[in-house]
């Protein structure tokens, strides 16, 4: 199938050009977009960790990961309708079954971990800086590196657990309320 051209006419018939009606898709996805954002902070922010000791970033990781207790623009946002993968690990934490929570993570994570979600959680951080240092400069920046890094994220993966405990009512928000489970 040839390819089509912004301003040829629309293989839908209207009459119109290919970008004025079905349209051609250009430009880079709202993932590339995300993933730029992440790799744009990373770069930033990495400077600030270039003297750490490898045993002071992993101090500085734990702190990271103790983050989404504070905030609740750092827990995950989970959808309204819970996938199978999330729906099990939330009964997992519910039964506060710990083999159970271990078995589920994956597929759970799985359908967290979008570029779009790292996004969100680095500019939460960043803003929880900006908002009068509510998160030091380090810790951001081991965040960011946290968010923008291939593998799974520690901080991502917290944002997940403290967002279903929450949810299921096992855990308080960071303002010490208790949330009725759905």
């Amino acid at each position: 199938m040839a390819k089509i051209g912004r301003n040829q006419p629309c293989p839908c018939g209207s009459g119109a050009k290919a970008k004025r009606c079905c349209g051609v898709p250009r430009g880079p996805s709202p993932d590339q977009l995300a993933t730029a954002f992440l790799n744009a902070a990373c770069r930033q922010w990495a400077p600030v960790l270039a003297g750490y000791t490898v045993e002071e970033l992993g101090e500085l990781f734990q702190e990271v990961a103790a983050l989404p207790a504070t905030d609740l623009s750092l827990h995950a946002r989970l959808p309204r309708l819970l996938p199978a993968g999330l729906q099990r690990l939330r009964t997992a934490i519910a039964e506060d079954d710990a083999d159970a929570v271990t078995a589920a993570m994956p597929d759970a994570l799985a359908i967290i971990d979008t570029p779009l979600e790292r996004q969100r959680l680095a500019r939460a951080v960043l803003a929880l800086h900006d908002d009068g240092h509510r998160i030091d400069c380090d810790t951001a920046a081991a965040a960011i590196i946290d968010l923008a890094a291939d593998d799974h994220s520690l901080l991502l993966l917290r944002a997940m657990i403290e967002a279903l405990s929450v949810d299921t009512g096992t855990a308080r928000t960071p303002a010490g309320l208790l949330v009725a489970a759905r």
